[in-house]
């Protein structure tokens, strides 16, 4: 009879958390990485900024990444972290955190492999930006 609608503070937390970690690992990767190159700073120091933040957004998109599934299960139910494809993207980002944290960790020489899980994360941020908002069908 009537349609369970999400809290509208779950929406709002969905949202914030997508635009923090999403637009921050494309934010650092493709404005001001290259910024700092183009005004420039020496390729070492700008290494060295990236290499230092790069982790910190990272766990900050995995953080976000559990506040949006907790979102997701609290308005979908459980099942939807494996049938929804938010909450598979959600699972992504979650996995190639702990796999960015794991090489990172036993095999800190691994940068193709450090950018590339760092790629991926972006483009599962982008994806997600595409989903509907838990509780709203697609094409509302």
């Amino acid at each position: 009879m009537f349609k369970r609608q999400p809290p509208r503070a779950g929406a709002i937390s969905w949202q914030l958390a997508q635009t923090f970690w999403v637009g921050g690992l494309w934010l650092l990767h493709f404005v001001m990485l290259p910024a700092l190159e183009k005004i420039g700073l020496a390729p070492l120091l700008i290494e060295t900024i990236g290499a230092t933040l790069n982790p910190l957004l990272i766990g900050f998109a995995a953080f976000c990444a559990l506040l949006q599934a907790a979102v997701l299960m609290q308005a979908e139910g459980v099942r939807s972290l494996w049938r929804d494809m938010r909450g598979q993207l959600l699972l992504a980002v979650l996995g190639m955190a702990l796999a960015y944290f794991a090489v990172r960790e036993w095999q800190p020489d691994a940068a193709r492999w450090l950018l590339f899980n760092y790629l991926v994360l972006a483009l599962c941020g982008v994806l997600l930006v595409l989903q509907p908002l838990p509780g709203q069908r697609a094409g509302r």
